[in-house]
């Protein structure tokens, strides 16, 4: 008798084990499957239609000329790939803030506008996560970030270029896409970068929008340790920018 209690109370034991790895197993896959979302990279507003271009156009009738800032609307950010533990398909963990500034001095030429003093800051205290993944908080990722970026004692990164050259067709509405090389500091590191950038005139000013590719550990950053999460050091750098020409 006593026997036979053992093995059904073994029995019970394992069944109960066997519903807890169930659930687990159920809750893992809930969490880390498909209900993962990640918000479209940064780009231009919708493309303009002809009165657009001629609203936008006579805008800046006067030309491009001048001091622009960065203002309301701009937004920057980053998205890095994240692979979950037991998963094939990886996810795209996305921060952003609209903490930007800068600007440039646009000035006239004969085949178009010359761009100096080109200068862009963000703010990498505030970024904030905007991807989702089911079941998971991910403004929790957002602290092991600014810890991975030292972000206290480097609070912006910053791009920098000179001597971009922008075509005439802009100052009339058309979009223009430009490759743009500078230079990025972020944790006080600087390397050459390239941004590709695409830009239009709006009814307001000028809207850019773009990215940068870098590698995080180039910069002196270890990719963020995060339980059961392998962080990828390839990250894309990603802005919409409103300017606005001062005067």
């Amino acid at each position: 008798m006593l026997s036979v209690m053992k093995r059904r109370t073994m029995v019970g034991v394992a069944a109960a084990a066997l519903v807890i790895l169930a659930i687990a197993g159920g809750a893992y896959a809930y969490y880390f499957s498909g209900l993962r979302t990640a918000p479209r990279p940064l780009a231009l507003a919708s493309p303009q239609s002809s009165q657009t271009r001629q609203t936008s156009a006579a805008t800046v009738a006067s030309g491009l000329a001048g001091t622009w800032s960065a203002g309301s609307g701009s937004v920057a950010g980053y998205r890095v790939s994240e692979q979950f533990a037991g998963q094939s398909s990886t996810h795209e963990a996305v921060a952003r803030t609209s903490e930007v500034t800068g600007g440039f001095v646009a000035q006239e030429t004969s085949g178009g506008y010359q761009l100096s003093g080109v200068k862009i800051a963000v703010q990498l205290t505030s970024l904030q996560s905007v991807d989702q993944v089911a079941g998971f908080n991910v403004t929790q990722r957002d602290r092991i970030v600014q810890r991975a970026l030292d972000a206290q004692q480097y609070p912006d990164a910053v791009f920098r270029a000179s001597g971009v050259t922008a075509p005439s067709t802009i100052a009339g509405g058309q979009t223009v896409t430009l490759q743009v090389p500078g230079q990025l500091t972020i944790h006080g590191t600087t390397k050459d970068v390239m941004a590709s950038v695409r830009a239009h005139t709006t009814a307001t000013g000028l809207e850019t929008a773009g990215s940068i590719a870098v590698t995080m550990t180039d910069f002196g950053i270890n990719p963020p340790q995060v339980p059961i999460t392998t962080v990828q050091p390839q990250v894309t750098i990603e802005f919409q920018i409103e300017l606005a020409k001062a005067g």
